[in-house]
């Protein structure tokens, strides 16, 4: 995991998006103007919880998310979202 020195609060959770598809499944290059955002991450970091609401996701899992879920942003030079756990759809 990445040490990050950030720390989400309440159900909100930090999530490093993966890499964009950059070759298609043809083979074709995909250009950077073309590609779409990510919709799958890893949780780097997750608050504690609502009260009576603790936060089921933990560091370390691959989630899904919504296409324009969250916030962007950077930390030491990486990108990140921070966004509810509400956002997220599933842990695969």
């Amino acid at each position: 995991m990445a040490d990050v020195k950030l720390q989400p609060l309440a159900d909100r959770v930090l999530v490093k998006p993966a890499e964009a598809e950059t070759k298609t499944a043809g083979g074709l290059y995909i250009p950077d103007s073309a590609k779409e955002k990510p919709q799958r991450g890893t949780v780097i970091a997750a608050g504690p919880g609502k009260k009576d609401e603790p936060t089921t996701v933990k560091a370390g899992d691959t989630v899904l998310y919504g296409k324009y879920s969250g916030t962007e942003v950077q930390v030491d030079g990486v990108d990140y979202l921070i966004m509810r756990e509400s956002d997220i759809f599933a842990i695969i």
